[in-house]
């Protein structure tokens, strides 16, 4: 079995804050591979003359992408060996771009041993994703399953 750095749930402290070990820039062909394999065809995220005509004058990084990308940069803190229950409350207080660099930090909220699942515990987290000037870009619950070990 491969060990990573994720904690354990006896590891995993309510109120605890864990910061990602890395940073991710987006890149644009990150945004627009993302956006075109889910078809989205908004073409704020792939049409940069439609993007011009818009507030932002570029194309935004498709919001999808940032959950995926967030929640990713949190698995090595809190859930590596874990099941992903579900997100909730996701807000997008500022846009991404390309070029933006995102790292996430993330605080326990919450965990119990589960009553359905011997030998796991449920879990819930805040995570949010923060650009490379500390503005919050994301913001999300998430709930998993963590083995107790």
């Amino acid at each position: 079995m491969i060990s990573g750095v994720s904690r354990t749930f006896d590891e995993l402290e309510v109120g605890a804050v864990y910061r990602s070990r890395f940073g991710r820039t987006v890149l644009e062909a990150d945004n627009v591979w993302f956006t075109l394999l889910t078809m989205n065809t908004n073409p704020i995220h792939f049409d940069a003359a439609y993007a011009a005509g818009t507030e932002w004058k570029r194309p935004l990084v498709d919001s999808t992408f940032t959950l995926a990308l967030v929640t990713g940069l949190s698995v090595g803190d809190v859930s590596e060996a874990a099941v992903n229950l579900g997100w909730r409350e996701v807000r997008l207080p500022a846009p991404v771009f390309a070029g933006d660099t995102i790292r996430a930090e993330t605080e326990v909220l919450s965990k119990r041993e589960s009553a359905s699942r011997p030998g796991s515990g449920v879990v819930t987290v805040r995570t949010r994703g923060l650009n490379q000037r500390d503005e919050v870009v994301i913001d999300f619950e998430r709930t998993v399953l963590v083995p107790l070990g």
